[in-house]
């Protein structure tokens, strides 16, 4: 029961994000985007104003490292579910491509069914012990969402990272960042990853799509550039 709340909030996060996708695919692919385009930007403009501010005045932010490494972690939680919804992740298919059509199409499912148990596992890992594994009995050690649970009451802050003292006095906030703020994105962006990988699963098998890696870019772009420098 301890888990029931957060994991609840990420079904409701991937049944709007289903919707949505739905009726206004185009949208929720270009916020897809932004969101990555805006941690790109964000981890680019404070490491560059940390460098003026260092070897120019002297000075600097204290928290930016660790600011800037959460922001990276970000966009890669959150970038797995969007590479894998575009299949631009790098994969070797060499292999499987040799096999008739009808088992390609099954090793195909099979992978994108291998990337939903490793998102789902790591996000919680508990319903293994429905078949016999032998996982931890304690919430906390059994996923992603037992781990932000309990970083989220216990209220830890992060180490240099810091609310503005504005926001101190107007909210009430403790002087440190918590630590479960910084963490949230591995909750979701696994949550996303499974929602992501099953989507997969399903146009596989209605043929909408033969992979959910990008196996054979290279050979695509020699193919369509054969003949620019004849041109």
């Amino acid at each position: 029961m301890a888990l029931l709340w957060p994991a609840l909030g990420l079904v409701a996060l991937v049944i709007v994000l289903f919707v949505l996708e739905r009726r206004y695919p185009d949208a929720v692919g270009r916020f897809e985007e932004n969101i990555l385009a805006i941690l790109l930007a964000a981890i680019t403009f404070v490491s560059f104003t940390q460098v003026i501010a260092r070897y120019g005045f002297n000075s600097g932010w204290g928290g930016a490292l660790e600011f800037t490494r959460i922001l990276f972690a970000w966009m890669i939680l959150f970038g797995m579910s969007y590479g894998v919804k575009n299949g631009i992740h790098l994969g070797v298919d060499a292999f499987i491509r040799m096999m008739p059509s009808r088992l390609f199409k099954l090793a195909a499912i099979f992978g994108a069914v291998c990337v939903f148990l490793y998102a789902f596992i790591l996000l919680y890992a508990g319903w293994m012990r429905l078949v016999g594994a032998d996982v931890s009995t304690n919430w906390r050690q059994t996923g992603a969402i037992g781990y932000w649970k309990f970083m989220f009451d216990r209220g830890t802050g992060l180490d240099d990272l810091r609310y503005p003292l504005w926001m101190q006095e107007a909210f009430g906030l403790q002087d440190r960042v918590q630590r479960w703020v910084a963490y949230l994105m591995l909750p979701v962006g696994l949550a996303l990853l499974a929602f992501r990988a099953l989507q997969g699963v399903l146009s596989i098998a209605r043929g909408e799509r033969d992979l959910i890696i990008a196996g054979h870019e290279a050979e695509d772009l020699v193919a369509e550039n054969k003949d620019a420098l004849k041109e």
